[in-house]
This record gives C-alpha cells, sequence and structure tokens, in this order.
C-alpha cells in the first residue's frame, strides 16, 4: 500500500452564483477537494464538518459575513490550521484595513484577476499552518 499525499480541502464562499461558478472552474484544475457555499450559515456548517485546508470568504454575505466567519475560525483551536483568503468588492482601502484585523491570511478585491486567485491559493496552501 502506498502513501499518498492528502489532497487539501478549499472551501469557497460567495453568494453570487457566477463568482462561485468561474472560481469553482478555475479551482477545479487544482489536486483538490471543492466545497462551496451560498451564505454565511452554510459557510460555518462547511467549515465544522469539513475543516478544510482554506477558506476563500466574500463579506457581505446573508446569514454570516465573512469577517464573522474569519473571527469565528480564529477563535477555535480545532480550525487554527485553516488559511483565510478574503475576496470582496467592498473598497480596498476597507479590506486591507479590515481583513488583517479578522485574521485573514490574505485579501483580494473583486473584481479580480483569476490567475493572481490561483497563485496566492497556491502560496497559501503551502505555507505553514
Amino acid at each position: 500500500m502506498t502513501d499518498q499525499p492528502l489532497r487539501p480541502t478549499i472551501m469557497l464562499a460567495d453568494d453570487d452564483i457566477e463568482i462561485r461558478r468561474i472560481l469553482m472552474r478555475a479551482l477545479g484544475g487544482l489536486d483538490a477537494e471543492l466545497i462551496e457555499a451560498s451564505d454565511g450559515e452554510q459557510a460555518l456548517e462547511a467549515i465544522i464538518q469539513h475543516k478544510p485546508d482554506l477558506v476563500i470568504l466574500d463579506v457581505m454575505m446573508p446569514t454570516l459575513s465573512g469577517w464573522e466567519l474569519c473571527k469565528y475560525i480564529r477563535s477555535k483551536p480545532d480550525l487554527e490550521h485553516i488559511k483565510v483568503l478574503m475576496l470582496t468588492a467592498i473598497g480596498r482601502t476597507v479590506n486591507e484595513m479590515t481583513s488583517p484585523l479578522y485574521g485573514a491570511d490574505a485579501h483580494m478585491d473583486k473584481p479580480f484577476d483569476i490567475q493572481e486567485v490561483l497563485e496566492t491559493v497556491r502560496t497559501l496552501l503551502q505555507a505553514p499552518a
């Protein structure tokens, strides 16, 4: 029996179905398990159940914001390994100031360059927990 490295798990939470489609298609090229959520509550359930390696969070979502989810992740020792990428259209300045306060590992603004997103995802997945 050969030991194969575990595939990382990436969870994408965004209430915009088109953004989810674009990102899920692009992330599908990575050797990763993909999970998606359309609102904050679904994202929280997926985070608790799957304990992904990386979450990509929109800030403005129904039920729970990306900031609330990031704060929750950072408050739980069993989730501290999770890398967080905030991907949002709230504005560069607000994103730059606020995302680090909630414990995000990286942040990007919408509209985004898909290659930059993929590079950031790869970097975050390779970073030590």
